[in-house]
């Protein structure tokens, strides 16, 4: 079994996530659920998102509708050029995206702009038939993703969003104003997006209802190298992709023109920075130079973050650098003016993006923290921050006795306010130990018979399987120290046993 199999076989078992309407015949593909161990994950993952990113950089936040009038999707371009290629096979009628049928078949990069016509060749060069019958397929057809919906009883046409940014752009005007902005200005956005999908599969990989992070910077196109915060992060070493990898700080591969300027570099660093306190692998991770076949109709820069997992490199977050193109659409559409003052001078803003997918990078995070540890009887470890980790601590009496019942809830009394706390007395203590483990949990603290006599319990380390002793009453400090703090602090047996 490879990884990305036992990781879903881990999230159906331990309530991560789950297909939705997963009692009947008729579920459709490309919708899944969080459980309750996946909602604490991705909520601490958006909170670490927030923290490193969102905060450090004093960004807004707004929350827009998910659906919008199709005048909105008209200016962003979304009605006429938001399609990927779809053939149809004449036998069995099932129908296939185009370019990802071609890379499973053929094992060839296909960029997702290509041509009806080009796609159409490789098809025939590469001889690729239906998958499921063998049958001829149909000449490629572009298909737009979004859905349609219709308000009220006239039926008015509107769309659920794709992307989550074009609320931030049709709102960025009244931003501006009420929050006194000056450029460069971060808003961010966190929310469900809608593609209706040709071809769904691979879990939370490829959604049809999906969580996005987007943070949209708009900024001076005048003053990209004005930037003073670009200091902070300039010794920042990046992984950027183009043909190899190289490692390379901001600074040099702003002197080597890899880079465009400060302000791409800098919201690079910073997202960076962000994924190395995910628990995602470093060296596993990537920033690939999108070639123009691959840009983003908007796009005239792009760069992904990649991870690389047990099924390939994953795209994460997309870093476009929009340019005027959206506030241009959106004032010329809407007849507003939408450009701002800078200073002294009044300027349409440019735009630089970093949008990222929530349920890909729940994913990665899984994947890159899941153990098998060979040495101890095949034990299966997450080993998680312990921050983005969805339970806490365990609380296990060593036997169902009223004693030991007693002393737990008085432990739990104390921290589970402030934690993720479980509280298990079934099985052996072993087995306890076990289950925890297996969904991330990175401390189990032990009531036993020695707690009955000097109110201590004894911490079970997850990563290193090693105990000591603790006072109940320091429990909670213990946490907040190894939990919240995120650079990991060494334990020290002394500073948290009775005085």
């Amino acid at each position: 079994m490879n990884t990305y199999d036992q990781i879903i076989q881990l999230a159906l078992e331990r309530g991560f996530y789950f297909p939705s309407s997963e009692l009947y015949a008729d579920a459709s593909a490309g919708f899944w659920e969080y459980g309750p161990n996946g909602v604490k994950i991705k909520n601490k993952f958006l909170d670490l998102w927030r923290r490193e990113l969102v905060r450090r950089d004093n960004m807004l936040e707004i929350d827009g509708s998910q659906i919008m009038s199709k005048s909105v999707f008209s200016a962003s371009g979304h009605l006429s050029n938001f399609t990927d290629p779809v053939v149809k096979c004449k036998k069995c009628f099932s129908s296939f995206r185009a370019d990802k049928l071609i890379q499973e078949v053929a094992k060839i990069e296909v960029p997702e702009r290509l041509a009806n016509e080009l796609v159409d060749n490789l098809i025939k060069e590469h001889n690729i038939v239906c998958p499921l019958c063998k049958g001829n397929l149909s000449n490629a057809e572009r298909f737009n993703m979004m859905f349609r919906v219709e308000i009220g009883p006239n039926h008015d046409e509107a769309y659920l969003r794709p992307e989550t940014c074009q609320s931030i752009f049709v709102d960025f005007s009244r931003i501006y104003k009420v929050s006194r902005g000056k450029l460069p200005l971060g808003i961010a956005q966190v929310g469900k997006s809608f593609r209706n999908e040709i071809s769904p599969r691979q879990g939370l990989l490829r959604l049809r209802e999906f969580y996005q992070a987007e943070i949209e910077i708009f900024c001076n196109p005048s003053k990209l190298d004005e930037l003073t915060k670009f200091e902070e992060v300039k010794d920042t070493i990046l992984r950027i992709y183009d043909g190899h990898t190289i490692e390379i700080s901001v600074q040099e591969a702003l002197d080597k023109k890899i880079l465009p300027n400060k302000l791409v570099g800098y919201y690079l660093a910073l997202l960076v920075e962000f994924f190395e306190k995910t628990g995602i692998d470093r060296k596993r991770t990537r920033l690939r130079r999108l070639s123009d076949d691959e840009k983003a109709f908007y796009s005239t820069i792009a760069f992904d973050f990649e991870v690389d997992t047990s099924i390939g490199w994953l795209e994460l977050v997309a870093c476009n650098y929009r340019s005027d193109y959206d506030l241009k659409s959106h004032s010329i559409t809407s007849k507003t003016n939408l450009e701002v003052m800078d200073g002294d001078i009044k300027v349409l803003p440019h735009v630089f993006e970093l949008s990222l997918g929530v349920d890909r990078c729940i994913y990665s995070i899984i994947e890159h923290s899941y153990y098998i540890d060979r040495e101890s009887d095949d034990r299966s470890v997450l080993k998680l921050k312990p921050y983005l980790a969805p339970i806490h601590a365990g609380v296990l009496p060593l036997l169902r006795k009223p004693e030991f019942k007693e002393k737990s809830m008085k432990l739990l009394n104390l921290i589970q306010k402030d934690f993720d706390v479980f509280y298990d007395e079934a099985g052996s203590i072993g087995r306890r130990y076990r289950r925890l483990e297996e969904i991330g949990t990175p401390f189990a603290f032990t009531i036993d018979h020695q707690t009955l006599e000097d109110d201590t319990v004894t911490v079970r380390y997850r990563d290193s399987m090693s105990q000591e002793r603790i006072s109940i009453d320091n429990v909670s400090s213990f946490l907040f120290t190894n939990v919240y703090t995120f650079e990991r602090l060494p334990s020290s047996k002394a500073q948290y046993l009775p005085k």
